[in-house]
């Protein structure tokens, strides 16, 4: 049976449950990082991404609602990381829709639902319902830990790429420079909130299964970013040739 985790411990558990699930693997990211996708590639990627993100202070207030009135500084947490998604400065997701726009898309095609993949769709409504149904730290471990803690570590390898070989400027990358420095806080700050409330073995053995779904749900989302409009151009053009 488990025993109840001390906070190093847990810690570790929780890097675990993310650890080789996480979208890097993934060849839609490598192929991104490599600097071998098109324009229009990244375009279908943010036209997906916004249906998955843009949601994401409404998954939050969801949290937010039913974390207890006794957790302040998680409450805080939460309504703090819904200002920055919303009206803290520019909204992120006009900065996404700016970059869609850059690499050729409009922002009509971005906000059309019916532009998402299935794959996008079924992570999308998970989000929905980890925050709708599971115990708010367990849906902060999910949300927080399992998703938005790895956004630094993938923008990082794919941003030197953007300027690098695609030629993008600073104000068009805005998005993704954004990202690498405020999920690093939010993740991090989504782990304390963690270790400190999941205080029962039932509470700690969710949270690791909540993350380790989580990556696993992101990584399925990148995968299927790659099958639906990477291998299917790849195999015209071997067809081509």
């Amino acid at each position: 049976m488990p025993e109840l985790m001390n906070p190093d411990e847990f810690r570790t558990a929780l890097e675990n449950a993310i650890k080789g699930k996480s979208a890097n693997g993934s060849p839609f990211s490598k192929a991104w990082a490599s600097g071998t996708l098109t324009r229009p590639q990244l375009a279908r990627w943010a036209e997906n991404h916004y249906h998955y993100v843009g949601p994401f202070a409404e998954y939050l207030a969801l949290v937010y609602a039913r974390m207890p009135h006794e957790y302040l500084e998680a409450k805080d947490f939460l309504l703090a990381n819904m200002y920055e998604e919303e009206i803290g400065g520019t909204r992120h997701t006009d900065l996404l829709i700016r970059f869609a726009e850059c690499c050729g898309t409009t922002r009509e095609r971005v906000t059309n639902p019916d532009n998402m993949s299935a794959t996008t769709r079924a992570l999308q409504a998970w989000c929905y319902t980890v925050a709708q149904r599971e115990h708010p730290i367990v849906a902060v471990a999910g949300l927080v830990v399992g998703l938005e803690s790895q956004v630094p570590s993938i923008y990082r390898k794919q941003t030197p790429t953007l300027r690098e070989k695609y030629g993008f400027t600073d104000e068009e990358v805005e998005f993704f420079d954004l990202h690498i420095v405020s999920d690093e806080i939010h993740g991090e700050r989504g782990y304390q909130i963690v270790l400190e409330h999941a205080d029962t073995v039932e509470l700690q053995q969710k949270c690791l299964r909540i993350c380790e779904i989580g990556a696993e749900m992101r990584l399925l989302y990148t995968n299927a970013l790659y099958r639906d409009y990477v291998e299917p151009e790849a195999g015209t053009v071997a067809q081509a040739a």
